[in-house]
């Protein structure tokens, strides 16, 4: 085993014992903000599948997001159902609007897309005060939180928190699953030249819809999880802010990786809070300001940093491989490793 897989799986152990230990180490409000961290996570994973490893741009995502919160709630407020039989029909439910918002993915790139997108972000609120006798519209609808049973020693928070965890494990190993596969190759072969994919036998139409359709089903789990931590919906949490803030977390996670969604998720729920802390008045510009020095000196994203650190730390010392006599790596070869 190479000494850099043994940082790897060193930083991957590390990551399990923190995310374990989360929950007994903060009060319930810290609690249910990671909480709340995981929901966004699942979401922004579905986005980078789209933005990162496919290269189809959408800022509507928050819309599927608003839709996967709204068919848990009402499914559990108002039809009695259990929570965890709502998410499966909040993914299907998303899987099926991504595939339908998916087929002008067949002749429209960039920007238009993008502008597409953008639309349905900003309809979708509109819509939900509009349906008022479903969604109950400004006012919202409260969602009774899942609790914890009486044979287990947590309290409320921590119990919603593993249940939580255990719920996103799943998707995010799927989706690692998915992108090291054969669908992964031909959704970045896609991303690189649509041309060389349709020559090499890529179904453009399948894998640009299929996309659209589990990003919209992630990002529909993650509103179902939502549901679950936040215990209330309302049109105001569903803004076109959210797709924003999602395509930011992608970027600041890293693009076309699976643990940047973390990294994302966590930024985005974090960096806002502790901006309004330093100064209420100026939270926005003092959020976007750390936005942009994110951009400036990560471009690659938090991921892409560690993927650096890694490697220099695994090099051994004096540039040389061991009992390879190998010379020191020249700059041009340098940046192609990094």
């Amino acid at each position: 085993m190479t000494r850099e897989r043994k940082l790897q799986i060193g930083l991957w152990a590390i990551g399990a014992v923190i995310a374990l230990a989360v929950p007994f180490m903060f009060g319930p409000f810290r609690v249910g903000q990671f909480t709340l961290v995981i929901a966004y996570a699942v979401a922004v994973l579905g986005l980078n599948l789209l933005v990162g490893y496919s290269g189809q741009i959408s800022l509507g995502h928050g819309a599927f997001f608003a839709l996967g919160a709204y068919v848990a709630a009402i499914l559990i407020a108002k039809e009695g159902f259990p929570h965890l039989l709502t998410l499966p029909i909040a993914g299907a439910v998303c899987f099926a609007a991504g595939l339908l918002l998916g087929i002008p993915a067949l002749r429209l790139r960039g920007l238009y897309l993008a502008l597409v997108t953008l639309a349905v972000g900003i309809a979708v609120p509109q819509l939900i005060k509009r349906f008022e006798g479903l969604t109950d519209g400004t006012q919202g609808i409260n969602v009774l939180q899942p609790s914890a049973p009486d044979w287990v020693p947590l309290a409320d928070d921590q119990f919603l928190y593993f249940l939580t965890l255990l719920l996103a494990l799943p998707m995010f190993l799927l989706a690692s699953n998915m992108v090291r596969g054969r669908v992964g190759r031909a959704m970045v072969t896609m991303r690189e030249n649509e041309i060389a994919a349709k020559a090499m036998g890529v179904n453009l139409a399948t894998f640009k819809t299929g996309t659209f359709a589990i990003a919209a089903m992630y990002a529909g789990l993650g509103g179902a999880l939502y549901t679950f931590s936040i215990g209330f919906v309302a049109p105001e949490s569903f803004t076109l802010t959210l797709s924003f803030a999602f395509l930011a977390a992608v970027v600041v996670g890293g693009l076309a990786t699976i643990t940047g969604a973390v990294f994302g998720a966590l930024f985005i729920e974090f960096v806002p809070v502790y901006a309004s802390d330093v100064n209420e008045a100026l939270a926005g510009v003092i959020y976007g300001a750390v936005l942009i020095a994110f951009m400036y000196a990560l471009r690659d994203g938090i991921v892409g940093l560690g993927r650096r650190l890694i490697r220099r730390a695994s090099r051994p010392s004096g540039g040389a491989s061991v009992g390879t006599g190998r010379p020191r790596v020249g700059a041009s070869e340098a940046r192609r490793e990094t």
